[in-house]
């Protein structure tokens, strides 16, 4: 079998930009879209719109109609405006079909094969036949839904079935049927993305990553069990060392900030990491130790929290192995403080509150010298399974590929310029087994060998979209579902099984945000993104072997883009955020093309995290806006199978966009008052969709962040701040807002749309 993936890009066709070419060139336009032409439509845009398209009967020889809707197979065109086969059967409220036989009544027509063999209801029959056009970014006729500004909220969705290649061919040839109608195809009550904006972003070209395997069911069913039985040993360890409960979300935290540092093979799983101990988990795990600290609300909940606190502290230091001098502090403290707690009765809640802080000060490092050991025993027992459980699973992944992968040398450095392109992999996928589809009202369930996964209609047309655009080796959809069924398997099992567990790793800006920063900072992809929470069809996500067939450019941290305008806004993981800063910083220095970097991520000041200071102190920002808490909401990060009124919550702390900008990129994408001003304002939350969930806040926190929940009165208001710090490294901003208001308009002499050579 030929390995496909190697082939040309469909519907992202990658456009050569040539360094060389002088940049006055006035023969050469702007870039080129990065999609192909295809066959313009053989039908009405009202029957494709109904679910109908032309298809080749090979066995017949001639072509005949189907309707992924009610899976229809007529010879003859179909007509609009007939009845409903589903609602109305016999057609008793139809009108007189022109033409047909006399002797077919009301919408009866010869039932094929299929049919008379009673497919089950769980099953998805296919027949091969030849592949109709695939929908491309540059298809013409063949948009799914309008993409006008004002129908971004109820757009219509394309078919929720695989593909019209999928289609069974009508029986042998009969007397020409009455034609059927069909019903209207699905439509969203909303939509949350828009897959019509194409890519600016510019990145030397690749080759296919030879380093990851095809997905593949077997395995993902595998990786599933073995992720959810390492977080099983997790629980017990915690609690049998410590006798603590694992700190919430800490276990999904240790898998990004893993992936940060690993050079294992396993898309999940940890397995070649230095240090061993990951800084994320311990540090989650010595704060809850020796008890986990909560948010407070009222003056009995303080005192019985220091009470606890204080008793917990000195049982700890008599039962481990401690120096005399720990000892000798902690129970005195401890002591003390129940002592006080027995005679004062009237203090407050602050008074408590800082008696918790004081108690923390003086026995904290103690605590933690005696819980050392045990907490890095903790963390070298999980990263050991997990790098047990990566090798055994790559060992029957390989075994169930056709044409192994064998050591490949490292390829060098192409030096052409192209847009951005979907991650393609080396390696040829093997045939997949059968995944069953059925709907259950608006959700898509998917079904392997007993495990099931869902997801809404609209996200699942979003995914066939996706697919569509990006997949390059199934023409025909034939894996289509089996990688659908992979994709929702990795995701959940990441997310953990918990109420709510992983979802705010994965939320989303709201469709106004996005709309705002394309409208007037040109952004047109996410840094960190997935299938199912994506606004545009470009992006990278953490999983390129699962999620490269629906668009995404592999990994954040190995993308290295020369030119375009990129959101991002990472799980908010402290290590994560700070590699993406590095990484950021590398390539504004590395790039002369305009390069614009839009960061999204929490203000927490108490403490600062490392990778704001370090933004708010590098050369490249621009501006920095602040958005206050609970003014501001994120769409949930399970948007693909939440209800509705869950898809939105209030962020419980204030939000920083920072703009990380080279000369160029500021130049043409400048923060003017403008522009921002129009954010702030697709910042505003509307208060009736708003759910009553609050978003994840930090890793690591202190008595004070556990204080009441702040008065709209205490909340600090929006501003846009300059950061005079930067005078000297940016002359085009240290005036006023003016310079830069004149200067956005202007773009780079020397942009990559001035060097565009066709492939």
């Amino acid at each position: 079998m030929s390995n496909d993936s190697q082939g040309s890009v469909k519907g992202e066709a990658a456009v050569i930009l040539a360094p060389s070419a002088p940049a006055t060139d006035s023969s050469q336009g702007p870039p080129l879209s990065p999609s192909t032409t295809s066959k313009p439509p053989e039908l009405p845009d009202e029957l494709v719109q109904a679910g109908w398209s032309k298809c080749w009967s090979r066995r017949e020889n001639r072509p005949y109609y189907f309707n992924r809707f009610t899976n229809q197979s007529l010879w003859e065109v179909p007509v609009l405006g007939q009845h409903d086969v589903i609602s109305d059967p016999l057609g008793l409220n139809a009108a007189p079909a022109e033409g047909g036989e006399s002797n077919l009544g009301n919408g009866q027509r010869k039932r094929r094969c299929s049919e008379e063999q009673g497919a089950g209801p769980n099953s998805l029959k296919r027949a091969k036949v030849e592949p109709t056009t695939p929908i491309s970014p540059s298809t013409p006729g063949l948009k799914p839904w309008s993409s006008g500004p004002e129908d971004k909220q109820a757009q219509l969705a394309t078919s929720t079935t695989p593909s019209p290649a999928a289609a069974p061919a009508p029986a042998a040839a009969p007397a020409a049927p009455t034609p059927t109608p069909t019903p209207a195809p699905y439509r969203p009550a909303v939509i949350y993305w828009d897959l019509d904006i194409q890519t600016n972003a510019v990145i030397r070209e690749h080759p296919p990553t030879p380093h990851h395997l095809p997905p593949h069911p077997e395995i993902e069913m595998q990786r599933a069990q073995l992720v959810t039985k390492l977080r099983q040993h997790y629980h017990e360890l915690c609690h049998q060392r410590e006798g603590i409960d694992p700190p919430r979300e800490s276990f999904n935290r240790w898998l990004l900030e893993r992936k940060v540092i690993d050079k294992g093979h396993d898309p999940l799983l940890p397995s070649d990491c230095d240090p061993v101990i990951s800084p994320s988990m311990f540090r989650e795990v010595m704060n809850d130790i020796p008890i986990r600290l909560s948010r407070i609300k009222y003056k009995e909940e303080a005192r019985r929290l220091l009470f606890k606190y204080a008793e917990a502290a000195k049982k700890m230091i008599d039962s481990r192995n401690a120096s005399p001098e720990s000892r000798k502090v902690v129970k005195w403290n401890a002591e003390d403080t129940m002592s006080w707690l027995r005679r004062d009765h009237s203090a407050s809640k602050e008074d408590y509150m800082d008696r918790l802080e004081h108690l923390r000060q003086q026995c904290g490092p103690h605590v933690t010298a005696v819980a050392k050991d045990s907490v890095e025993g903790i963390c070298s027992k999980i990263y050991q399974l997990s790098a047990e459980y990566s090798r055994r699973l790559r060992q029957t992944h390989l075994s169930m590929l056709q044409d192994p992968p064998t050591e490949a040398c490292a390829s060098p450095q192409q030096s052409r310029l192209v847009y951005c392109y979907p991650m393609r992999l080396a390696i040829p996928s093997p045939p997949l087994p059968r995944v069953e589809l059925h709907f259950e009202n608006d959700v898509a369930c998917l079904r392997f060998r007993g495990e099931m996964v869902k997801v809404n209609r609209g996200h699942f047309s979003k995914l066939e979209l996706l697919y569509r655009y990006s997949c390059i080796d199934d023409p025909r959809f034939e894996k289509f579902l089996s990688r659908v069924w992979c994709l929702l398997k990795r995701y959940q099992v990441m997310f953990g099984s918990g109420a709510n567990e992983g979802t705010g790793l994965q939320g989303a800006l709201p469709v106004t945000v996005f709309e705002a920063l394309h409208r007037q900072f040109g952004v047109s992809f996410e840094c960190f993104a997935s299938p199912l929470n994506c606004y545009f069809k470009q992006f990278c996500s953490a999983f390129p072997d699962s999620d490269g067939f629906f668009g995404s450019r592999g990994h954040f941290l190995a993308f290295s883009p020369v030119s375009g305008s990129f959101e991002a806004n990472p799980p908010f993981c402290e290590e994560l955020m700070e590699a993406m800063v590095k990484h950021f910083e590398e390539l504004l220095v590395q790039s002369s093309e305009p390069l614009s970097f839009i960061v999204i991520v929490p203000e927490w000041r108490d403490p600062v995290t490392p990778a704001l200071t370090r933004m708010e102190a590098s050369k490249f920002l621009r501006h920095q806006l602040s958005v206050p808490a609970y003014e501001h909401e994120y769409r949930s990060g399970s948007q693909h199978i939440c209800k509705r009124e869950e898809m939105y919550y209030r962020a419980v702390h204030g939000t920083a966009l920072l703009f990380l900008q080279n000369d160029a990129g500021f130049a043409k994408w400048a923060p003017t008052p403008e522009r921002l001003a129009e954010l702030t304002a697709a910042y505003r939350p509307i208060s009736s969709r708003t759910s009553s969930l609050s978003s994840p806040g930090p890793a690591h926190t202190v008595p004070g962040d556990k204080d009441s929940v702040p008065k709209a009165s205490e909340k600090t208001q929006g501003s846009v701040m300059s950061p005079g710090s930067h005078d000297n490294n940016n002359n085009n901003n240290n005036n006023n807002n003016d310079s830069s208001s004149s200067s956005s308009s202007s773009s780079s002499s020397s942009s990559p749309a001035d060097k565009v050579a066709p492939v």
